[in-house]
């Protein structure tokens, strides 16, 4: 489980992102690369994590589904993911 403070940076991030995006692509499309330097650097996309919506974690992230590795095996075992069943051969 990620610390909080984590999950409310991202949170941040995710916010400052969808604020700036029109104006973002606005000063892209009029090639002003000083005034997109000017804008807070959190609202640049590039600094988006993939994060599990459930416990936090960034690394092995499944984009599919959007949790970690682990809450999907978690999941998946409990039944919660439809389709998904454990592979037997």
């Amino acid at each position: 489980m990620s610390k909080k403070s984590w999950k409310e940076r991202d949170k941040r991030k995710r916010a400052a992102v969808a604020k700036y995006a029109a104006k973002r692509a606005e000063l892209k499309a009029k090639g002003d690369w000083e005034g997109l330097s000017k804008l807070p650097k959190d609202a640049s996309p590039v600094r988006l994590t993939n994060r599990c919506k459930v416990s936090g974690r960034r690394r092995g992230f499944i984009r599919k589904f959007g949790v970690s590795r682990i809450t999907f095996r978690e999941m998946a075992l409990a039944g919660l993911i439809p389709g998904v069943t454990k592979a037997s051969w």
